[in-house]
């Protein structure tokens, strides 16, 4: 065989086992790609969606990426829920949205729960069950439905919650590091001042946290050195003095980004969905 024939099928294996390897979508057999779920201006956000063959209504849930807020898209980062939630026999929904600093605040919560409305306004379209739809993000992603968790409308509001590793209180997320990062793109301004302070506390979950909230899962490494763990711990604790039900699933040995996880020898996805079924019943 030839050295360029060889070279060939050298990269077409390798360009294989790095998508298999990403867990990108294209492995979920029947997802459908690229539904336009809004149009913000003249950029159109989409989602791809994947229904369980059977007659339905179906438990749904949408999945938001993260990323800092400046990077990811929804086929990163998100991706090892993939192949757990179709298993169980889930429908859902991975999404794009505005990122930072093109795009600040509250772009990125704007497309999530427009994402949300559009799940519900096409729930019989996809076999959706509007009364059982829960709301996933990891680490921005994580803080996303969070926020959205805690302001819901009557029009946003959902069954359940899962942030993973999410910053809840920013304004102790960015003192710990001692820097701003993506978050100072998300406000346009990367200066450690208390008028910057100020604008993070008024994006913070945590201050929003009120009775009669959807209950809530967590899930966070205890070695992660980008949102510290006492996040989720100081979360649960003002969601349960506030009267609401939050539960935290501790990973030993994680860091930031559940992509990590997979040599942990964690169930914290199998964990996630009897929560699930537990809540979405």
């Amino acid at each position: 065989m030839r050295p360029a024939i060889l070279l060939y099928l050298a990269a077409v294996v390798l360009s294989t086992s790095m998508v298999m390897a990403a867990g990108a979508p294209f492995d979920v057999p029947g997802l459908k790609k690229d539904i336009e779920f809004t149009k913000a201006g003249d950029i159109s956000l989409t989602l791809d969606a994947y229904v369980p063959e059977g007659e339905g209504p179906f438990a749904a849930c949408i999945l938001v990426h993260g990323g800092g807020f400046t990077k990811g898209d929804k086929h990163t980062f998100i991706t090892p829920l993939f192949e757990p939630l179709t298993k169980a026999g889930f429908v859902w929904f991975t999404i794009d949205y505005r990122l930072a600093p093109q795009h600040q605040w509250p772009a990125c919560a704007d497309d999530v729960n427009a994402a949300i409305k559009w799940v519900k306004a096409h729930a019989s379209e996809y076999k959706v069950d509007v009364k059982r739809i829960a709301i996933i993000g990891e680490s921005a992603g994580g803080h996303l439905v969070s926020w959205a968790g805690v302001t819901a409308t009557d029009e946003t509001k959902v069954a359940a919650v899962v942030p993973f590793y999410a910053p809840h209180d920013l304004v102790t997320h960015v003192k710990r590091r001692n820097e701003m990062r993506g978050l100072g793109d998300l406000i346009g301004s990367s200066e450690m001042n208390e008028a910057n302070f100020k604008k993070l506390e008024e994006i913070s979950p945590s201050q929003f946290v009120k009775p009669g909230l959807p209950p809530f899962l967590q899930i966070h490494g205890d070695t992660d050195t980008t949102v510290a763990h006492e996040q989720s711990v100081q979360f649960e604790a003002k969601m349960k003095a506030a009267g609401n039900s939050c539960e935290t699933i501790t990973v030993p040995g994680g860091g930031h980004g559940m992509g990590g996880w997979s040599k942990l020898n964690s169930n914290y996805a199998e964990q996630m969905i009897a929560w699930l079924r537990k809540a979405l019943k």
